[in-house]
């Protein structure tokens, strides 16, 4: 049983959240419901739970706000927006889980789950100190993501990132610094959240970072060449586009 907060200054939002919980996670056990950071505070520290629901917005204060206040962060978090898409992204970069309003059913409980998970890594301060890293960064380039593992994360600067290697249901991230991470995450949901600016699909295998292509070789669809003296085959259907990104057609 995963005993849990809710924070909303919208107390309809808190009944409903209540009744979504009750239906599709069971072992989710509401301990306490807040409408304010200010009264969160104190209920936290009573209450101690494992997950807490925390609307970021709110009168008086803003879930970061709360956040700074109770430092080191002793729960998993799974945060309730209206964020813009750049906030979102940010929020994705960290590994932390977010439900737009109004709530889904299929997401909240693909969100518990998750959390259910994170819960036994506790990496959660790690992961809120690279959400704001990255929230602070307007620069794509510079913003750090996060690559799960077994072990829990690891945070690495996107601008360091030569390119993503889908092998079976892991991903290998190559680095500028000859570090090769295995991450959990399947590459198609790196595709979905890096910057489309930086990073390009050239394959159903490959993800590259367009600032470390060294050399491009003719062919039906061609072959790359990387800073790391990788050679990756260009899918033909890709190679237009690829090819569009340096101004070339």
């Amino acid at each position: 049983m995963i005993n849990a907060l809710i924070v909303d200054d919208e107390p309809k939002n808190i009944r409903i959240l209540n009744g979504l919980l009750n239906e599709c996670c069971p072992d989710v056990n509401i301990v306490g419901e807040a409408v304010s950071a200010e009264t969160a505070m104190p209920l936290i520290a009573e209450k101690k739970p494992d997950l807490v629901f925390l609307d970021i917005e709110m009168p008086h204060g803003n879930a970061f706000d709360l956040l700074d206040k109770i430092m080191p962060i002793e729960f998993e978090i799974i945060f309730i927006t209206a964020f813009d898409a750049y906030t979102l992204k940010a929020f994705k970069y960290s590994a932390l889980d977010y439900l737009l309003k109004p709530v889904s059913m299929d997401e909240l409980k693909t969100a518990v789950n998750k959390a259910k998970e994170r819960i036994r890594f506790k990496n959660i301060n790690v992961q809120l100190q690279n959400l704001m890293f990255n929230i602070n960064k307007p620069n794509s380039s510079l913003q750090k993501i996060a690559l799960p593992n077994n072990e829990g994360l690891v945070f690495v600067q996107l601008a360091e990132i030569i390119r993503f290697e889908a092998k079976g249901g892991y991903t290998y991230v190559h680095s500028t610094d000859n570090q090769k991470y295995v991450s959990s995450r399947i590459i198609k949901e790196y595709e979905e959240i890096l910057p489309a600016d930086i990073f390009f699909r050239i394959h159903n295998s490959h993800i590259i970072n367009l600032n470390f292509v060294k050399k491009y070789h003719k062919g039906r669809g061609g072959l790359i060449e990387m800073s790391d003296n990788a050679l990756i085959e260009v899918a033909t259907r890709r190679k237009e586009e690829f090819l569009g990104k340096f101004g070339y057609k």
